[in-house]
């Protein structure tokens, strides 16, 4: 495994090796929401995944200088073979999260696309029934986008629908 010896020597994404599907330029895309999780679980995972070799796209150090962010974003679902979908209590107060979610799981539909969730300290029928945090993050959505009331709903239809994939849940051990 040459490439794993190449990439601990080197920082640069670039050692990294290419995916291996034809038309993926990334093996993960990791969707989750930034203050929530960036700079602990997200950040362990993104470097265990760059350590091992495996392509992996994350918002903040993947989109070259000047590309436009939602364009950059779904470029990058498009271009992957797996999404990793950290859902934590603050995800679905992100319009961005969920315009991003929207496009996984529509992906995800079409087979192009595997997703895997983690539960990231929420409960997982609290995101299948959009309770809690989420309950509150559509209140405020719904409001907010009165003029696209049926984006908002195909963001409910999305959540429900990772939601109810076999994925992993991390909790306190109470």
């Amino acid at each position: 495994m040459a490439f794993l010896a190449t990439e601990n020597a080197s920082s640069s994404s670039s050692s990294i090796p290419p995916s291996s599907t034809p038309g993926c330029k990334y093996d993960v895309f990791l969707s989750f929401r930034g203050p929530d999780t960036r700079n602990n679980f997200t950040d362990h995972l993104y470097d265990r995944l760059k350590q091992v070799g495996i392509p992996t796209f994350r918002d903040d150090e993947r989109l070259e200088q000047g590309t436009k962010i939602d364009s950059g974003l779904l470029r990058a679902i498009d271009e992957s073979k797996i999404a990793v979908v950290v859902l934590s209590k603050q995800y679905a107060s992100s319009s961005w999260c969920l315009m991003e979610l929207a496009k996984i799981v529509k992906r995800m539909d079409q087979k192009k696309l595997t997703v895997l969730p983690v539960f990231h300290y929420v409960d997982p029928s609290d995101v299948r029934y959009q309770k809690g945090s989420f309950a509150e993050a559509f209140a405020k959505h719904e409001n907010r986008f009165k003029d696209k009331i049926d984006e908002v709903k195909t963001w409910r239809a999305a959540l429900t629908e990772v939601a109810n994939l076999s994925g992993w849940h991390l909790k306190d051990n109470k």
